[in-house]
């Protein structure tokens, strides 16, 4: 049940008002101002004052202001927040520019197309002018318009330009922020939220504009990881978080502790890492939110299989648990994309999990059948890196299965390791070919080869590819690595010279 307070310097009017409605004095509280909460409406001097939305309940499209206070405008915006459309329709219709700006508001709430407000053509200045740009920065970023990028950009900075005070110009500059950080332009996005955040702002209205500027900061962490950047994002997010916590506002307190045991993996703190990620997991299940379950059980497995992969077996297990859970939304129908990236890690996990020798071949089968699912969608033409990524581990995975009694498991890993090196080539992927041809000279010692024209020209594939991992990298371990594969080549050679 949605309540809603109406703090006001006129209660007995505004009462009235409510009262006259069938039942909604049920859902509506009327006090004085000096009793206002913090998220009360106003009514104050004969106008509605309808305060900024810092906390995303409903799209940011501003109302007009100062708006008179009549019982049909009243009744419009109240019935906005309890989300009676029929009835917000009803007593905005004689008000043009309300319920132009209530429809709105229900088009983006609804998903619906949406038509691109007009640019204001005069009134630089005004209020007015200043929420109409506004409101056309929103429609064209939020709603389903096929809108060029440079009208958003062009109605958003004449929102900026145009704002009567700091507020209201943080408040653009925090959509025009995140329209810019989904284009990629993270300097220009931070620099943005920086310059508004100077001005003295509510405590909300900071709040919200540094968790935009975290999840922006989030985004500029790259390889090798910036400590200070790090740490300030870490901070960022903790502040943000606790705010939102007093709040109560539980869905996006999850959603934080997602971005904070992402940062936690980026600094190697595993165990911190995975107690975010079992909270966000407690927290969106009390919220009733299976969808979000889901995606943060998909970061645990990512999580823990990562670890697994940095010397700590004991952690598959674990992983493939949280894939599978999942697995249980994120399907082959409605997430392909997801559901093969699952699939391609538990291939792994299933080669790799410690078990008794006679369920190693259920866990072979399990695993090869994981691969190719994960190869039904990333095919090498459409995703060609993806491609030579999975045939890589799977073959590497191959090389670990029970040796099967009619098949060489290392010649099927021999083609997997060819297939991904069409596409790791030395001018695109050196650093990948190298490992690939690594794996594959490793594999190629144990190929059940009879034939000797086959042997013959394995030996001299391997030889070749040997030599070309000193071209393709600088790292000493790799080519140690290769050189002592080139060194038992050459025995090899020696021996049956000398026979």
């Amino acid at each position: 049940m949605i309540y809603l307070t109406l703090a006001t310097d006129k209660p007995t009017s505004v009462q009235s008002i409510i009262d006259a409605e069938f039942r909604l004095n049920e859902l509506v509280t009327v006090c004085s101002l000096s009793e206002a909460q913090p998220d009360s409406l106003a009514i104050r001097e004969g106008t509605i004052e309808h305060p900024l939305d810092w906390a995303q309940r409903l799209p940011p499209v501003l109302l007009p202001s100062p708006l008179r206070c009549t019982p049909d405008t009243l009744l419009a915006v109240v019935y906005l927040h309890l989300d009676n459309w029929e009835n917000v329709y009803e007593h905005a219709q004689h008000d043009r520019p309300l319920a132009d700006a209530l429809d709105l508001i229900n088009r983006l709430q609804a998903g619906v197309s949406v038509e691109l407000p007009a640019a204001p053509v005069n009134g630089s200045g005004s209020f007015d002018t200043y929420r109409r740009w506004h409101n056309r920065a929103v429609a064209a970023h939020y709603g389903h318009i096929d809108t060029p990028e440079e009208t958003i950009r062009q109605a958003y900075q004449m929102a900026v330009s145009q704002a009567p005070d700091a507020g209201h110009r943080a408040f653009t500059a925090r959509h025009y922020a995140t329209f810019l950080a989904d284009l990629g332009q993270l300097a220009e996005a931070d620099q943005l939220i920086t310059e508004v955040t100077e001005a003295d702002l509510s405590n909300d209205a900071a709040i919200e504009l540094l968790a935009v500027q975290t999840s922006i900061w989030l985004q500029q962490l790259t390889v090798p990881y910036d400590e200070a950047l790090l740490t300030r994002t870490k901070d960022g997010l903790w502040r943000v978080l606790q705010h939102y916590e007093g709040q109560h506002r539980l869905a996006q307190v999850g959603m934080l502790l997602l971005d904070a045991a992402q940062v936690a993996n980026f600094q190697n703190s595993f165990a911190e890492a995975l107690g975010y990620l079992s909270r966000a997991i407690n927290l969106f299940r009390e919220e009733e939110l299976p969808e979000l379950v889901a995606n943060a059980q998909y970061r645990k497995g990512i999580l823990l299989y990562t670890w697994a992969q940095n010397g700590n077996p004991q952690f598959y297990r674990p992983a493939m648990e949280a894939y599978q859970e999942a697995l249980k939304l994120f399907t082959q129908q409605n997430a392909p994309a997801i559901f093969a990236d699952i699939q391609h890690h538990l291939g792994v996990i299933y080669a790799k999990i410690p078990d008794e020798a006679r369920k190693k071949g259920i866990w072979a089968a399990i695993s090869s059948s994981s691969f190719k699912h994960a190869l039904a969608y990333y095919t090498k033409e459409a995703f060609p890196y993806e491609y030579a990524t999975i045939c890589n581990h799977f073959a590497n995975a191959i090389t670990n299965y029970p040796q099967a009694a009619r098949s060489d498991n290392y010649a099927k890993a021999i083609g997997l390791y060819r297939d991904a090196l069409t596409i790791r080539t030395a001018d695109r992927y050196p650093y990948e070919r190298a490992l690939t041809i690594l794996n594959y000279l490793e594999a190629g010692w144990y190929v059940g080869e009879d034939d000797p024209q086959h042997q013959q020209a394995l030996y001299a594939d391997m030889v070749r590819k040997a030599r070309e991992v000193s071209s393709l990298v600088e790292d000493e371990n790799l080519i140690r690595d290769a050189d002592q594969h080139l060194l038992k080549l050459a025995d090899i050679q020696r021996d049956i010279l000398s026979v």
